[in-house]
């Protein structure tokens, strides 16, 4: 077990596999003290600068796993991206991935997580007594994973679609502590698609259809009409269904789609002043979308990019078609490796500001 600066949190080795943690942490969560546990994943070596520690954040139904093989033989849901010699080499750097709160497959006994469906300190579970968290909340329980790693601020911050979300929660509150960030099929702020679509159409089936017709909607909006098709024709797409709802938990899919909803860089900061720290600090972003997506419509970053570039950001944004909808960001990853490749070779920006090595946070 490793205490980090700020002392009572730390990391501890897990029960699964070798590189499994578990984060154990006394947080506030929208003001209200919450015992929170999230298991993590990890692959390659921490160096002996431990300056070569990678974050990787999850998609909105996954987990930890996200390279490797898997106890059922099923390869991780980044692995074609990391690992020895890929975009994100393991060879190099020291990846990690964390589960949220509120992780959607909580009901699998090797995802570690605190939400609804968990145990409150009375032994009965939270419920809705889970206290409104927002992404705020999960970008500082990524911070104290980070210091109880003993890390000094992360090489690079990457992620997918709800990780994508989380990757540029980092740029926006602590860049000096993320200096490469990439967010894949992701938006600046939650959008229409999300906000007066997605979320109210998800609250409706759940409450009319339960667990399977929110995972249906989910899966609607993930792979849209063409990737339903073209996954599910020779395939029985209510098998699949029920075998994601032996794991899944209902509240914790209603939380993390409630928690999205608050994703908004404009509330952490004006966009001028974003790109005057984001250029100070010597900030690298990468952002890539699917041109046909339902969550994510690649025009809300495509203008965020624009204007970002402008102000003289070192920002990368590509958009790439893909068959699956907006499920390509973990389905499709040749089309954005090697520019991912590419920002985690970019050379280290200016020294960090004093105080910022220790893992001091500018939220």
């Amino acid at each position: 077990m490793q205490d980090n600066a700020q002392g009572g949190r730390a990391v501890e080795a897990g029960a699964g596999p070798p590189g499994t943690l578990v984060l154990d942490v006394a947080a506030t969560l929208a003001g209200q003290p919450v015992p929170v546990r999230l298991g993590a994943q990890t692959w390659g070596v921490l160096n002996a600068a431990h300056d070569n520690a990678v974050l990787v954040c999850h998609y909105y139904t996954g987990t930890m796993r996200a390279a490797g093989l898997q106890a059922d033989g099923t390869p991780g849901w980044w692995d074609d991206v990391i690992g020895p010699g890929k975009a994100v080499d393991t060879e190099r750097y020291f990846v990690v991935c964390a589960n949220s709160l509120s992780n959607v497959q909580a009901l699998d006994p090797a995802v570690v997580t605190t939400g609804p469906a968990t145990p409150h300190p009375d032994g009965q579970p939270w419920g809705e007594r889970f206290p409104a968290w927002e992404m705020g909340d999960l970008h500082a329980l990524q911070l104290d994973l980070m210091r109880s790693l003993g890390v000094a601020r992360w090489h690079a911050v990457v992620g997918p679609s709800f990780g994508g979300m989380q990757a540029l929660q980092w740029a926006a509150r602590t860049p000096e502590l993320a200096p490469r960030v990439a967010a894949i099929a992701a938006s600046p702020a939650a959008g229409p698609s999300l906000k007066d679509a997605f979320a109210p159409l998800l609250r409706d089936v759940a409450s009319s259809g339960g667990l399977e017709a929110a995972l249906r909607l989910i899966s609607l909006f993930g792979f849209g009409a063409d990737g339903l098709q073209r996954t599910f024709t020779a395939t029985d797409f209510g098998a699949y269904l029920r075998s994601r709802s032996g794991v899944a938990s209902l509240p914790h899919v209603l939380d993390i789609g409630r928690a999205v909803l608050t994703h908004d860089l404009a509330q952490v900061g004006p966009p001028d002043g974003l790109y005057r720290r984001w250029r100070d600090t010597g900030l690298t972003l990468l952002t890539a979308n699917v041109t046909v997506d339902q969550f994510f419509p690649a025009a809300e970053m495509r203008a965020f990019a624009q204007a970002s570039a402008v102000a003289g950001v070192a920002h990368t944004h590509l958009e790439f078609p893909s068959p699956n909808g907006h499920l390509g960001c973990i389905m499709d990853t040749h089309a954005f490796a090697p520019a991912l490749r590419a920002l985690l070779d970019t050379p280290e920006p200016l020294t960090a500001p004093a105080g910022v090595a220790a893992g001091e946070a500018h939220d």
